[in-house]
């Protein structure tokens, strides 16, 4: 079973499991600080590894008149200070070819969002800066169907891959998550992450915006967890209401160490059987 070096972190479907958690996208400086703060100060205490997660421009916005975040320079600039001032590694996503040769003087791990994770010319790009790479599964994929990706990220010259369920489109303005994909998953011999923000999606349920179901955040990540995964990815900000992107999907903040203390809890348990 092949694990991924993400600095000291090594992530594992058989290790504890690591964190990948914070904002969906770039906000204003004070709720930036506020949700690594917190972020950071919960997973030392809980002992859990963790990567700050959050996207200096989202390109595929339901409208446009949706917030895409401060762009790739601005954006860089502020993931790199974090990097330094909070020393934790960090994690974005990436869109076009052009951005990855950039984007990698930053980040510790490239990430391919799913609506884009066959697209061989970015795949080749980012694999090809020997970065560690989390590839979404995209939500028209099998399960199955990864290994694909996964020989892609390999022809090109990187084995650091994490591959992450985010869910599958179901009918209109829904995504449903099959756990026995996730065991399908995990025979692939790399890294599965779990991001349950995003498949508590409802894609295009307000009109012209994401709704979600956030009430069920904890739900869905127990039970996913529940498999032994290698990582789960986690949105979380001190006012969903108001986030500037995937606010009905986001845990509230201030629930973040009861949230994780459970499923610790579980991933502990899980991993003690083996």
């Amino acid at each position: 079973m092949t694990e991924v070096n993400v600095n000291k972190i090594k992530v594992g479907n058989s290790n504890p499991f690591t964190l990948i958690a914070g904002l969906n996208v770039l906000e204003s400086d004070k709720v930036i600080e506020e949700v690594i703060s917190h972020c950071v100060e919960v997973t030392q205490k809980l002992k859990i590894p963790y990567v700050f997660k959050a996207s200096y421009d989202k390109a595929n916005r339901s409208s446009i008149e949706s917030y895409r975040g401060p762009g790739i320079d601005k954006g860089l600039t502020i993931l790199s200070d974090l990097k330094k001032d909070f020393k934790v590694p960090i994690i974005s996503d990436v869109h076009n070819v052009e951005e990855v040769s950039k984007a990698s003087e930053v980040l510790d791990i490239i990430q391919i969002p799913a609506f884009l994770s066959r697209q061989t010319d970015l795949i080749k790009e980012a694999a090809s800066t020997k970065i560690p790479l989390n590839v979404k599964k995209g939500q028209f994929m099998a399960p199955e169907d990864s290994i694909n990706i996964i020989k892609k990220c390999e022809h090109f010259g990187n084995k650091q891959i994490m591959i992450c369920e985010r869910g599958t489109s179901f009918g209109y303005n829904n995504l449903v998550v099959d756990m026995l994909g996730m065991v399908r998953l995990k025979e692939l011999s790399y890294p599965v992450v779990f991001d349950v923000t995003h498949s508590l999606q409802k894609p295009g349920g307000l009109g012209h915006k994401t709704d979600g179901r956030g009430a069920n955040v904890l739900d869905l990540a127990k039970s996913g967890m529940a498999l032994g995964l290698a990582g789960l990815f986690l949105e979380t900000h001190p006012d969903p209401d108001n986030a500037l992107c995937d606010g009905p999907c986001a845990l509230k903040l201030d629930s973040l160490n009861d949230f994780l203390v459970q499923i610790k809890a579980i991933d502990d348990l899980v991993k003690s059987k083996n």
